[in-house]
C-alpha cells in the first residue's frame, strides 16, 4: 500500500507540471558587424565606462526619471535564460513608507547577522568597506529595485513550468542591470539581504515561487559620497588564454 501511495503521489506531482511546449519558429538573425578599428574602440570605450562603476552607499534623495528605470530594467530583461524562461521579476519601489518598511526589516535582520550569524571573519573582512547594519540609503535612494528569481513559472493552463538555471539566469540579468545603470549615470550598491527574503516577499505581495536574490538602491551619488580606494585585478590575473 505504501508503494501504491507513493506512485499516486509521484503521478499527482507530475500532473502539476507542464510538458514541453510546441516548437518555436526560427527567423533570420539580424547582425551589425563593425569594422575592426571601430570594434576595438567600442570595446575600449565600454570598458572605460564600466571600470568607473563603484559600489556607492551614499545616495542622494534627488529624484530620477522613471523612464530611465523602465529602460534599464528592460535592458536587464534582454539577458539569456535557461530555455528562454525569463525567470525574473523586478520590483521598483518609490513609495517612501514602503522603502522605510523595507529598511526596518533589513536593519533588524542585519544587526543579528553582524552580531551572530556572519561570524568574526566575515565581519572583519567588511571593516575596510566601513559597512554595518545601518542602511540609510534604503530611505534616501529615490528607487529601490528588488530582483526576485522565479523558481518555477506557470503555463497558460495553470500547470507549473520548469525554470532551468533560474538563479544563474537572474544573476546574469543583474549584471546587465548594473551595466545599464552605469551607462545611465546612476549609482547603486549590490546588496543581498541575508534572512530577509521571506518577509520582504510578503511585504511586497510577491507569490511563494519568487525568491529575493538582490536589492539595488538606485540614484545619484550624494555630494559627500566616498568609496574605498580599491584596485581591481589586472587582466593577466583574471584571464587565461589557451
Amino acid at each position: 500500500m505504501a508503494g501504491l501511495d507513493a506512485d499516486r503521489h509521484m503521478q499527482a506531482d507530475a500532473d502539476e507540471w507542464q510538458e514541453s511546449e510546441e516548437p518555436v519558429e526560427h527567423i533570420p538573425f539580424s547582425h551589425t558587424r563593425y569594422p575592426e578599428k571601430e570594434m576595438v574602440k567600442r570595446a575600449q570605450d565600454f570598458y572605460e565606462l564600466l571600470s568607473k562603476r563603484r559600489s556607492v552607499r551614499f545616495i542622494s534623495d534627488e529624484q530620477i526619471p522613471m523612464e530611465v528605470i523602465d529602460n534599464v530594467i528592460k535592458t536587464a530583461g534582454t539577458a539569456p535564460s535557461g530555455a528562454h524562461t525569463e525567470p525574473w521579476t523586478f520590483v521598483a519601489v518609490k513609495d517612501p513608507d514602503m522603502k522605510h518598511q523595507i529598511r526596518e526589516i533589513i536593519e533588524e535582520e542585519e544587526e543579528i547577522n553582524y552580531m551572530k550569524r556572519m561570524g568574526p571573519r566575515w565581519v572583519t573582512d567588511l571593516k575596510k568597506l566601513r559597512t554595518n547594519w545601518i542602511k540609510e540609503y534604503l530611505d534616501t535612494a529615490p528607487v529601490l529595485i528588488l530582483i526576485f528569481k522565479q523558481v518555477h513559472g506557470f503555463a497558460a493552463n495553470g500547470k507549473k513550468k520548469i525554470h532551468y538555471y533560474n538563479e544563474i539566469s537572474v544573476s546574469i540579468a543583474c549584471g546587465i542591470l548594473l551595466a545599464a545603470l552605469q551607462n545611465a549615470g546612476l549609482v547603486t550598491v549590490t546588496t543581498t539581504p541575508l534572512n530577509c527574503g521571506p518577509r520582504l516577499r510578503m511585504l511586497l505581495g510577491r507569490p511563494p515561487h519568487e525568491k529575493l536574490l538582490v536589492l539595488l538602491p538606485v540614484g545619484y551619488p550624494s555630494k559627500e559620497a566616498t568609496v574605498p580606494d580599491l584596485r581591481r585585478k589586472t587582466l593577466d590575473q583574471i584571464m587565461v588564454t589557451v
